[in-house]
């Protein structure tokens, strides 16, 4: 198995949680660079891997307003290289996408069948390697996800422990809606996903799917940020200086990028297919904070 970006938040995870099922390759931005369409081509046929997990992608959500060409290089054809050599040699193709090909006015969680509405040049970006791997006939799994965090790394959950320890306030928003998903919890979904999908594919029964995987349950970046803080006070090795959490509406935080704000994502169709039942994001968060902070 060749995982790309295995420094990142789940390129990380994965590499680990990956070693059960198989020899795993572990590719960072100097083995395999994406912007660099012919290394791509390069790598995989030297390697062949029978599995390809793309955990590489351009997230600077707000930078790839300014740099669209770069994200749209790296998040849309790059996959489509990746899709068409794992078609010559025979591989799975595991993706990632995000809840940002979405416009996020949809009143309810968001399915599969939805339409994607991106109002982001990340979210374009990243739909465009979605519709690009779709073009081309191999076996491929698409798993869209949302509000990735981990303990390591830059993230959500860094940036609220860094603050709380050196600021008595915070405003947070709280009208953006979404289910903040650890990144163990993909890496540990994706081994499950590779390893039913391998045997379907060997018994011939494999049909190529998107499915959206996020933890259960919703809440908004400001109810996040009062469970991180909640569960923080409990750790002993951590001193904050937090005093409160002021809830802000979106207009009053500006960013480059436009978010959208629903980014809830039914997880019916994955948990059916694959027998799973994912765990809510606060027990999930609870987990991850007890373990590595």
């Amino acid at each position: 198995m060749l995982v790309t970006g295995c420094n990142g938040q789940v390129g990380w995870e994965l590499v680990r949680c990956l070693q059960p099922l198989g020899e795993v390759i572990a590719a960072d931005r100097r083995q395999m660079d994406l912007s660099d369409l012919d290394a791509i081509k390069t790598t995989l046929r030297n390697i062949a891997p029978d599995v390809i997990v793309n955990a590489a992608a351009y997230t600077a959500v707000d930078k790839a307003e300014d740099n669209e060409l770069e994200a749209n290089i790296i998040n849309g054809h790059a996959p489509e290289v990746l899709a068409t050599e794992a078609k010559q040699i025979g591989a799975l193709l595991i993706h990632y996408s995000t809840d940002y090909v979405f416009d996020g006015t949809k009143s309810s969680p968001y399915t599969e069948d939805d339409t994607p509405n991106p109002i982001n040049a990340y979210g374009r970006s990243k739909l465009m390697g979605e519709e690009t791997i779709q073009s081309v006939e191999m076996d491929y799994i698409i798993l869209r996800t949302s509000w990735v965090y981990a303990a390591r790394g830059t993230n959500f959950l860094r940036t609220i422990l860094n603050l709380a320890q050196e600021r008595e306030e915070l405003r947070v928003v709280i009208d953006q809606i979404g289910a903040p998903t650890w990144s163990r919890l993909i890496a540990e979904t994706t081994a499950h996903v590779i390893r039913q999908s391998q045997t379907e594919r060997t018994n011939d029964l494999f049909q190529s799917n998107l499915y959206h995987l996020t933890a259960a349950g919703e809440t908004s970046w400001f109810g996040f940020t009062q469970a991180i803080v909640e569960q923080a006070r409990r750790l002993p090795d951590l001193s904050l200086t937090l005093k409160k959490i002021r809830p802000i509406p979106t207009q009053d935080y500006p960013t480059p990028a436009q978010r959208p704000m629903n980014s809830r994502l039914a997880t019916v169709k994955l948990e059916k297919h694959f027998g799973l039942q994912m765990p809510s994001w606060d027990t999930a968060l609870q987990l991850c904070l007890a373990e590595n902070i």
